[in-house]
């Protein structure tokens, strides 16, 4: 069975293994580069770091975010093109009925393609992964925003979650779909709505309980920020992250020490001819917001939780197929 999986396979197995080294190539010479330059800037005069800075994020932010972007819908791929007609093709070619009635069981067929298959989807994936998080990895340390979703989904060890379950759900798909087109824009349709949509938004957050904290507004924060605006119901911080954190809050409310909305009377009375005098007037008053947020530390849990959650879903959907290939495919 393993041999036959093998000649089956041996074409998809060849353009992966290319394409991987293509890739490989190119994250090798990418990676020194990034180290090259990255030792630059954090060596550089206290007069050029802002500039020297913003420069080697231009040089690879671009570059970094195709090929994650190019990973992140490896295993989309994987899904819509292995998993997807590997039962289909037998279907619809009438060769299950030859196959299934051998020495081998289905459920031995289906065990053996299931294992070999998401093995070789995983290997694939991982080490892709494997090369864009050595690659990026100067550069993540440079940005500091690890719970970036395209970050997040693309470094390390979740990943390998996502091949596991887009291959076998591309399977289970297509064992229950029994058309390989059909099969195959269903798994990628599903498999784009989980990765992309629900996980990032609505499940990922929810992996442990927030955090929740109050922090001072004062010039350390503006500079985390992305806009102060002060309207008729009082102050607003917008875009405000702490080093490294997921923030959940987008805007918070600026008040006073005593929870009254910080007001446009206020701010008037701290206009001064200078922006450092702005700021030691405004931290005078001793002014604060909520924010709430995954702290920096919780981005491994994170990745452990998230490749669970997926592999236990992975096992979940080979259960089924192997209950429907018994008791359901004829």
């Amino acid at each position: 069975m393993i041999w036959l999986t093998w000649r089956q396979f041996r074409t998809q197995a060849l353009v992966a293994a290319a394409a991987l080294a293509a890739v490989a190539v190119y994250l090798v010479y990418l990676g020194f580069r990034i180290r090259d330059d990255y030792t630059e800037v954090v060596g550089c005069q206290p007069s050029d770091c802002a500039t020297a800075r913003h420069a080697f994020n231009e040089a690879y932010s671009g570059q970094l975010t195709i090929i994650s972007v190019l990973l992140l819908v490896t295993p989309s791929l994987i899904g819509t093109f292995w998993g997807a007609p590997l039962i289909t093709r037998e279907l619809e070619e009438r060769t299950d009925r030859l196959v299934w009635n051998q020495s081998v069981t289905r459920t031995r067929w289906l065990a053996t393609k299931l294992v070999f298959l998401a093995l070789a989807s995983v290997a694939v994936t991982g080490l892709f992964s494997l090369l864009l998080t050595w690659s990026a990895s100067r550069y993540d340390q440079f940005i500091g925003d690890r719970f970036v979703a395209l970050h997040f989904a693309t470094r390390n060890v979740v990943p390998l979650g996502y091949a596991a379950f887009a291959f076998v759900l591309g399977t289970v798909i297509g064992l229950v779909m029994r058309r390989t087109l059909l099969a195959m824009a269903l798994t990628l349709a599903v498999f784009t709505v989980v990765q992309l949509i629900v996980v990032p938004n609505v499940v990922r957050q929810h992996f442990m309980t927030p955090v929740t904290t109050t922090v001072a507004f004062d010039e350390d924060a503006m500079s985390r920020s992305d806009a102060f605006g002060i309207n008729d119901h009082g102050a607003v911080i917008l875009g405000y992250t702490m080093a490294g954190a997921w923030s959940l809050s987008e805007e918070a409310k600026v008040l006073n020490a005593d929870g009254t909305p910080y007001t446009n009377q206020q701010a008037v009375a701290c206009e001064k001819d200078r922006q450092a005098e702005n700021m030691a007037c405004i931290a005078r008053q001793n002014l604060h917001f909520s924010y709430t947020y995954q702290p920096a530390d919780r981005y491994w849990p994170f990745q452990w939780i998230e490749l669970s959650m997926y592999l236990g879903v992975t096992l979940l959907l080979a259960a089924f197929g192997f209950w429907w290939i018994r008791h359901r495919s004829s």
